[in-house]
């Protein structure tokens, strides 16, 4: 990527860094995997990233969303995904938010328990609407990702266990306003290989006959999400391969006339487009290690310390100082404060930019204002051309 390093010095950090047209390519890219599977719908993940100009991109290519949330779906209409393309997931829908789905007629819930089914339909019932529902199972797949995005397994808080399907059903067949039309899985987050989802799909097929069996169709199968990018190497592989993924599904999936796949993208379609950048306050001279202290901490960008996530340090200031071997952490008050232990890149020096690599996904929508920091704003490749 390359940066608009005069320009963004004269920025107060740390930020946002935004490349839309590595976002539109990416955009393209997911388009072009599906152009030849005209039953297959795209929606994106809003907590991935929420900024306002990103989510207007992606609704003006013609996805849908995945929302988990009420604040999610307000974004996603405002952003203009219309509603009949948003699927509203998660554990814990408050009434509120179920009321918000019901009135602006969103295509789908996404339910996860008979508790929350049992409060659709009595919401629905009071609006006088008949509720699409998609059933969340869990497949048993592992993903082998990291233990805190894995969702697919039975000890996970998410979904309904396979051995509960059936009866699940059952219940809802008995529900005066609830029409369901869909599973709906998702094993986990940033996985790179093929064969998770190629187990998934078999599973799906299993779930499929024994729901046959029972008499029982749905026109939906919804995949979730779950491609991952690569955060090593990002220059190197900015687009993920999504017809391998589209294609992995076409191929392993047996279904039924007149079904539809829908799939739920998020860090695959932005991780890649966004920066986070950084300043350099001080070079510290410990007793065994030299830290390089930044600008920029764990209230602007989580997953170091959430996950142990490592992001691309580049010392965008200097890229042909001498390269050194520092500690690169931040100014909060926490000793998890700390973006890379031992991280080799050319010694900052006072006042260098530091940009952290592929923070489009899960960066600036986690940000907090702990220790009553700003949160931060952010910028946009096209505002520089």
């Amino acid at each position: 990527m390359n940066f608009p390093v005069e320009q963004l010095r004269a920025l107060r950090t740390p930020f946002y860094y935004y490349d839309m047209n590595l976002l539109q390519q990416t955009i393209d890219a997911v388009k072009e995997g599906i152009k030849d599977k005209p039953n297959y719908h795209v929606h994106y993940a809003v907590k991935a990233n929420a900024n306002p100009r990103v989510l207007k991109l992606i609704a003006e290519n013609g996805f849908g969303t995945d929302s988990v949330s009420g604040g999610e779906i307000h974004a996603a209409l405002e952003a203009g995904v219309p509603a009949h393309q948003i699927v509203f997931a998660g554990v814990g829908k408050a009434d509120w938010e179920i009321e918000l789905g019901i009135a602006s007629d969103i295509y789908c819930f996404n339910v996860e328990s008979v508790p929350e089914l049992e409060v659709i339909n009595e919401l629905a019932q009071k609006a006088d609407k008949k509720v699409r529902v998609a059933f969340r199972i869990n497949p048993e797949v592992d993903a082998h990702t990291h233990a805190n995005i894995t969702t697919g397994l039975a000890e996970n808080k998410f979904g309904i266990a396979m051995q509960d399907m059936l009866p699940v059903f059952q219940i809802a067949s008995r529900m005066s306003h609830i029409e369901v039309i869909g599973l709906h899985f998702h094993i986990g987050s940033q996985i790179t290989t093929t064969e998770p989802f190629k187990a998934l799909a078999l599973r799906v097929n299993e779930l499929q006959q024994e729901l046959a069996v029972a008499g029982f169709h749905v026109q939906d199968i919804n995949v979730g999400g779950g491609l991952g990018i690569d955060y090593i190497l990002p220059d190197t592989n900015p687009i993920p391969d999504f017809k391998a993924y589209f294609d992995t599904f076409a191929a392993h999936l047996d279904l039924r006339e007149d079904q539809h796949v829908h799939c739920e993208l998020g860090r695959s379609i932005v991780g890649q487009c966004g920066t986070m950048i950084s300043k350099c306050l001080y070079l510290k001279e410990g007793v065994n290690r030299k830290f390089a202290i930044l600008d920029a901490g764990f209230t602007e960008l989580m997953r170091p310390a959430l996950y142990q996530a490592v992001h691309v340090a580049q010392n965008i200031t200097s890229p042909d100082a001498p390269m050194s071997t520092v500690d690169i952490v931040g100014p909060i008050c926490e000793s998890s404060d700390v973006f890379e232990k031992g991280a080799t890149i050319p010694l900052p020096k006072r006042g260098d930019l530091i940009a952290f690599r592929s923070a489009g996904a899960y960066g600036e929508i986690m940000a907090s204002t702990y220790n009553c920091r700003t949160l931060p704003i952010a910028y946009y490749s096209t505002d520089f051309e």
